[in-house]
């Protein structure tokens, strides 16, 4: 799950990070009013979206940016006339862009340097881990790439947490001395304590800016949480923003399934995570291309089988459909039973391929050949993958 950046300026003002005053606006007036309450020189105004690179995007209306400076409260008015209910499209939204709803109105920072600070989860060591340079404002990846010496790692252990003199380790390195140092310890203590209260898994700021006062500020944020944590995460839960997200996943969110949409056109449902993989791998090596990624979990029922039929198919892209299930846990006839329900309650006209294996799969094959539906049968993934690619090409 992630959240727009006011509302991480929100969490970081809750735990005592740094950062410049600002709030969130959803009209032109309500901007202009922001901007009056701050009654500083300059504004910046931010479009809100789930996406990086929003300065140097540009709206499908024309207008060039999705940050902007202005020292006027009526050019902010204006400014954020430009961008509410439009389109802004950045490298990480991809052509179809998104949709502004919100922006946000803040002071500018007097920025003498930048600097970038994350935590994240280390899978190898299974632990929270500092990553921190002193190239901010920049993607990352190019850092790593061009001048990885510029990018320093600082291990938390997980069951003492992040010591003093690791805060000071981290400041030093960034080139920072004097009081800035005791500044820099307090905002990265702070930085962990949110990070740990509120289940993330990686809070990045970039830029972590030095102001030409020498104030240290978090500026720019991107906050990712843990989804099995969100249980006990109610105020985190309440800042998600569907609008934001593929409406097929949110649909999938609600019935307990894992999608992520694709663009190919042979669809998946496969109840394991790496089965799931597995069977995207072996239908691209086919000569397909998968659809999406769908991961009924290990205890399917029949009507989140029928709401997965109904997710599928709510791609235009989709002319095939590939179901591979393992009955470990879940019972293959179940499945079979609900794969049947699906199919006749959503009018389905593309090749659908099954391959069960595992508990109770003898009725589950039986239930499916007695249906009198086109349904394909498969004896193993390979075999499946092969008929699905041959099914769609046929029927294109």
């Amino acid at each position: 799950m992630n959240i727009h950046e006011y509302q991480a300026r929100e969490l970081f003002e809750k735990f005592g990070v740094a950062t410049t005053r600002g709030a969130v606006a959803s009209t032109p007036d309500e901007a202009a009013a922001v901007a009056q309450g701050l009654g500083t020189k300059e504004f910046v105004v931010k479009a809100q979206i789930h996406a990086g690179g929003r300065g140097k995007g540009a709206f499908k209306n024309g207008f060039k940016g999705g940050v902007h400076i202005t020292d006027s409260v009526e050019k902010v008015r204006e400014l954020a006339g430009q961008m509410l209910g439009q389109v802004l499209v950045t490298h990480q939204t991809g052509p179809e862009g998104k949709l502004v709803s919100k922006v946000l109105v803040a002071e500018p920072a007097t920025i003498a340097k930048e600097l970038y600070f994350a935590i994240l989860l280390d899978r190898a060591s299974g632990a929270p881990v500092i990553i921190a340079s002193t190239e901010g404002g920049v993607d990352i990846e190019h850092v790593a790439e061009h001048t990885p010496e510029k990018i320093f790692r600082e291990l938390i252990h997980p069951t003492l947490g992040l010591q003093a003199f690791q805060t000071r380790k981290i400041a030093k390195a960034l080139g920072l001395s004097g009081k800035q140092i005791a500044t820099a310890s307090k905002l990265f203590s702070a930085m962990f304590k949110l990070f740990l209260a509120r289940d993330c898994s990686q809070i990045e700021v970039n830029p972590l800016v030095i102001t030409k006062e020498g104030e240290l500020l978090a500026l720019d944020a991107k906050f990712n949480f843990d989804d099995n944590a969100l249980y006990r995460q109610p105020e985190i839960v309440a800042l998600r923003d569907k609008s934001e997200e593929d409406p097929r996943e949110v649909a999938a969110s609600e019935f307990n399934l894992n999608y992520i949409g694709l663009d190919g056109n042979i669809a998946c449902l496969v109840n394991g995570a790496g089965l799931a993989m597995a069977t995207m791998d072996i239908i691209q090596y086919a000569g397909g291309k998968p659809a999406n990624f769908l991961d009924v979990g290990g205890g399917a029922s029949k009507d989140q089988v029928t709401a997965a039929f109904k997710i599928i198919l709510s791609d235009p892209n989709v002319q095939g459909i590939l179901v591979n299930i393992f009955g470990g846990i879940m019972d293959c006839n179940i499945i079979a039973t609900g794969i049947l329900a699906a199919a006749k309650e959503t009018g389905l006209s593309i090749p659908l391929v099954v391959r069960l294996e595992g508990n109770n799969v003898e009725a589950g094959k039986k239930t499916l050949a007695e249906s009198g539906l086109a349904v394909i049968s498969a004896n193993d993934l390979a075999d499946a993958a092969h008929k699905i690619v041959a099914a769609v090409k046929k029927a294109a």
